[in-house]
């Protein structure tokens, strides 16, 4: 009978069967899953879902950017990005607009009234890395930095992403040509065909995140 313990936090040495040739894949997925949820408590304080923040880290950093673009950039699926987009525009975090240069797409931008979101996202980041990472004295941190680079340049070959991020991880570079679902999904601000927000994997998003 199961003591009641969550099986997620049990430092159990046994592995399933079905990962024993997977130790490492099976560790990683597990922090990852831990990653996420610690993750997801501070974002809730500031009225956040996980992924959001991701959004409006990368809108702080570019200015205005076309959807298709800022698709592509974080890496989800669309009408996961139009949903996100959606809400952050609701709570008057964003604003969508038609490209001056291009009416069939969409531009989005960061509000001025998100800078205060700005600061508020640094400390819970900060806070996540203190809470992940207590216990590892500085050099332990950067050979994990270092270590998790190198799974995310494997991973990145492997699944033919991350164009741009690091020139050692070569892939075909992505199309020009505007995503019709991308843009045209972001015309219409009150659809409701986007799914449910997630980031998918924690695996396919950034080193960061783990």
């Amino acid at each position: 009978m199961n003591s009641g313990a969550d099986p997620v936090c049990t430092a159990d040495e046994l592995l399933p069967a079905a990962a024993r040739g997977g130790p490492v894949s099976h560790a990683v997925s597990r922090v990852a899953r831990l990653h996420r949820i610690a993750a997801g408590k501070l974002l809730r304080r500031l009225g956040l879902y996980p992924g959001q923040e991701m959004v409006m880290m990368h809108l702080w950093e570019t200015g205005p950017v076309r959807q298709s673009d800022l698709i592509k950039a974080v890496a989800l699926d669309p009408s996961t990005v139009t949903k996100m987009l959606q809400r952050l525009e609701q709570s008057g975090h964003v604003r969508r607009r038609p490209d001056p240069a291009d009416r069939r797409a969409v531009l989005v931008e960061a509000t001025g009234a998100s800078c205060a979101l700005n600061a508020d996202v640094a400390r819970a980041w900060s806070e996540l890395e203190d809470h992940t990472l207590a216990g590892l004295d500085p050099a332990e941190r950067a050979e994990l930095i270092r270590l998790l680079a190198k799974v995310e340049a494997n991973l990145c070959r492997e699944a033919a992403e991350c164009q741009g991020q690091d020139s050692a991880t070569p892939s075909a570079a992505p199309s020009e040509v505007a995503d019709p679902a991308a843009d045209g999904a972001a015309a219409r601000p009150g659809s409701t065909s986007a799914q449910p927000e997630s980031t998918s994997s924690a695996l396919s998003t950034s080193a960061s995140e783990l």
